[in-house]
């Protein structure tokens, strides 16, 4: 659990598991992303992939910023150092956007390549 500072209004808290939603939404939206960790979806309106989201995402938080790591599968045919660049900047924006803490890094592994069929190669 994240807790941000407050201006004497009280405390606010972030769970893990909810930077983890915001980077793996983030991370989904990136052209060229099949999935996250053994989820070959991007559909985030589908109940499994919301429910499975954190599973491909690791939240390190040290004060006032946030390490991120995050698995990915790729679709084959795509340029993976652009991909992983498009996902570093989509989810450091995401996250500081939405809360405010500083992202520190966001490391990407590709787990996986997948095919048009969502099946992985």
């Amino acid at each position: 659990m994240t807790e941000l500072k407050s201006e004497g209004t009280g405390a606010i808290r972030i769970a893990d598991d909810v930077l983890a939603v915001i980077a793996g939404t983030a991370a989904l939206e990136a052209e060229g992303v099949a999935g996250l960790a053994g989820i070959y979806s991007t559909d985030i309106n589908n109940k499994a992939v919301r429910k499975h989201m954190a599973k491909g995402v690791t939240v390190k938080v040290t004060g006032d910023s946030v390490a991120l790591s995050l698995a990915i599968s790729v679709k084959i045919g795509a340029k993976l150092q652009e991909v992983s660049r498009e996902v570093q900047q989509r989810v450091q924006g995401a996250v500081e956007t939405m809360t405010g803490l500083a992202v520190a890094e966001v490391n990407i592994s590709i787990g996986a390549l997948v095919d048009e069929n969502k099946r992985r190669v």
